[in-house]
């Protein structure tokens, strides 16, 4: 059964409640009547404005609340882009401010922009005859590939909105263009100007031949027919509770948001009524490219910053993206002209059963006991070109919170050069360039509250001597995150080493501050030099994780305007402020993600490759909190485990 999200549209209860299309339509009203919106004006991003982390959790049932949202916005004709800030409560707009895409980066890129760089190379005759001379005459069956330009201080490029756009041909309509790159060629397409402002043809390649329509059984050969079918019911119903954007699940409560930006958002997570974490949200994602060719050396994408998650989040399907007793949730956002856009199912929720919970046979006792994990999974799913990401939250029955980014889609590929340094062949004559994909997730902490505080943890040897007479002993070693100046770390899993959050004003039974610990994966971190332009763009793909003290203005790892910026905003420019951190309102920003050298295998679509992390509460509880969960009964043919 599909139990879809019911909420009534115009229905403000609560200052993080999702904005509806009542008030996205208000809020294009407002910003026209006030001259900011003419024809050529284009609604780049539209959110809720959140409201300071104080106000919220003063807020109670009842409370007015101003609905406040940001906007984006650029003129087309001009290029002239402004941010806005304007309350639909008191019909009023707040602030206006003028952007220097100079110094503060460009907007980001829109779903119109896609189609006019498509227009805009085909009809560029440099272009067109550098594609004749590749054989290529009918560009009909050429796919343009608008890619975000990054900032690279090259002549004349500073303040122009720009996309650098490589291409790949079809051999007919469904044939996949991703097998037949039109490698050594790239156009500079500037949006405003509309036209190409550079061209590199670098060399020519022979574009590839061989298809990957894995589509098409003619392709992939007839489907297997030994699978049985897996069915998951639930037949009393999910256990969940759900009303309006809050959710409620076996202790656990917080709300859903959906940003235009970080697409999934989990607010006000608590278990049994203890604040864990205010805000959860994969804030920003970088995917750098290895290549350091002419047509090539420019190649890295911030997937949030540039393109917006939450607005290429897919519809999901019963039975193909979520399996079981599903609740979904629609998302609400504004299109370019300010309009709201409905994407059905953008969420999905469901239990999923996740193997032995905890289990012990007693030699002395003869007891026998086992219960079963559950866990609670938010997701969504979002194509951004070639790959496609899922995102997502996992709950579980002993206070574990886990998040897992699944990466699939198509490589993005390039002609194959024999012995390339920088690429895997993965058909005849096809490359897939090596590249990373890392995400930053910003988890703003409030473990029982706002005094917290951050210990870097590891385990360390002890050398042999009078307190270790064998040499067997090693020990735990605690080093406390006083300052932001301290706060950018690196991960080591040789000592095992962890990050606790911890309450110093709250204790368990035993005297020990309440905690939740975070797991690291501890792969790899940006891997270009540090002196490239990405790394000053991202420079929080560096570290593995930054701590700064709350301040509701730092919401984005890279800074506001991601989009063309010249680097150094974001997190080294919040941790500039050299807070305090020891018993402080404490954010952390967890840097995780998997480096990609591309298989055979992953062609012509990768199989699911993940990463993320965990949070675990140590000392959170005074014992085992799941000793009440019950054990599994015998029902419908079922064994049971009582």
């Amino acid at each position: 059964m599909t139990v879809l999200d019911g909420r009534p549209p115009t229905a403000v209860a609560h200052p993080l409640q999702r904005l509806s299309a009542d008030e996205i339509d208000a809020a294009r009203e407002l910003l026209a009547r006030t001259g900011l919106v003419t024809g050529t004006t284009r609604f780049a991003l539209l959110a809720l404005a959140e409201p300071d982390k104080a106000q919220v959790l003063a807020h109670r049932d009842g409370d007015p609340v101003d609905r406040r949202v940001r906007a984006v916005l650029l003129d087309v004709a001009t290029g002239r882009s402004r941010v806005v800030v304007a309350s639909l409560t008191r019909d009023t707009v707040d602030t206006v401010t003028d952007i220097d895409p100079a110094v503060d980066g460009q907007p980001p890129i829109m779903l119109e922009e896609y189609a006019a760089a498509d227009e805009i190379v085909k009809a560029d005759p440099g272009w067109v005859a550098a594609m004749a001379r590749r054989g290529i005459t009918d560009l009909d069956l050429v796919r343009p590939c608008p890619l975000s330009a990054g900032h690279f201080d090259l002549p004349g490029e500073a303040g122009r909105r720009l996309l650098r756009v490589l291409s790949f041909v079809q051999h007919r309509a469904a044939d996949h263009c991703w097998a037949h790159p039109v490698d050594g060629l790239v156009a500079y397409v500037d949006l405003t100007e509309r036209r190409v402002v550079e061209l590199v043809d670098h060399e020519l390649l022979p574009v590839p031949e061989e298809e990957g329509n894995f589509d098409d059984p003619a392709y992939t050969g007839p489907p297997r027919t030994t699978l049985k079918p897996v069915e998951i019911t639930q037949p009393d119903g999910p256990s969940f509770t759900v009303d309006g954007d809050a959710v409620r699940w076996e202790g656990w409560s917080f709300r859903v948001g959906f940003d235009p930006r970080e697409g999934l958002v989990l607010y006000l997570l608590s278990y049994a009524g203890r604040p864990v974490i205010y805000r959860a949200s994969i804030a920003e994602m970088v995917v750098p490219y290895a290549d350091p060719s002419p047509v090539r050396f420019w190649q890295n994408y911030f997937d949030a910053g540039e393109y917006l998650l939450g607005h290429q989040a897919n519809s999901l399907e019963l039975g193909c993206d979520c399996l079981g007793e599903i609740y979904y949730f629609d998302a609400v956002l504004a299109d370019g002209l300010g309009h709201p856009h409905r994407i059905p199912n953008a969420i999905c929720m469901h239990e999923e059963d996740f193997g032995v919970l905890w289990k012990h046979t007693d030699l002395f006792t003869g007891s026998r006991e086992t219960r079963r994990q559950r866990r609670l999974v938010v997701s969504f799913f979002v194509t951004v070109g070639n790959y496609d990401y899922g995102f997502y939250w996992y709950l579980y029955l002993d206070g574990t919170i886990a998040f897992e980014a699944k990466a699939t889609g198509v490589l993005f590929t390039s002609a194959y050069r024999r012995g390339s340094r920088w690429a895997s062949e993965v058909a005849p004559g096809l490359g897939a360039p090596y590249h990373q994909h890392i995400f930053n997730a910003r988890l703003d902490m409030m473990v029982d509250g706002l005094t917290n505080a951050v210990d870097e943890v590891e385990v360390r040897p002890v050398p042999i001597g009078p307190d270790n007479p064998y040499g067997n002993a090693f020990t735990r070693h605690a080093t406390r995150i006083a300052r932001e100046s301290m706060g950018a770390r690196m991960a080591d899993n040789s000592v095992g080493r962890f990050w606790q959050v911890v309450n110093p004003t709250r204790v368990n039974r035993l005297g020990q501050p309440v905690g939740y610990a975070l797991y690291p994966q501890g792969t790899p971190v940006l891997l270009a030099d540090e002196t490239a332009s990405v790394a000053r763009r991202a420079a929080f793909a560096t570290r593995h994780l930054w701590v700064t003290r709350y301040h509701p203005d730092e919401r984005y790892p890279a800074g506001e305007l991601v989009n063309q910026h010249p680097g150094g905003a974001g997190l080294p420019a919040y941790q500039a402020a050299d807070r305090d951190l020891d018993g402080a309102d404490v954010v952390l920003w967890h840097t995780f993600g998997m480096t990609h050298l591309p298989r055979p295998e992953d062609w012509p679509v990768m199989p699911v490759d993940t990463c993320g992390f965990v949070l675990r509460p140590v000392g959170f509880f005074d014992r085992n909190p799941t000793l009440d969960v019950p054990p599994t009964h015998a029902r419908s043919g079922h064994h049971g485990c009582a």
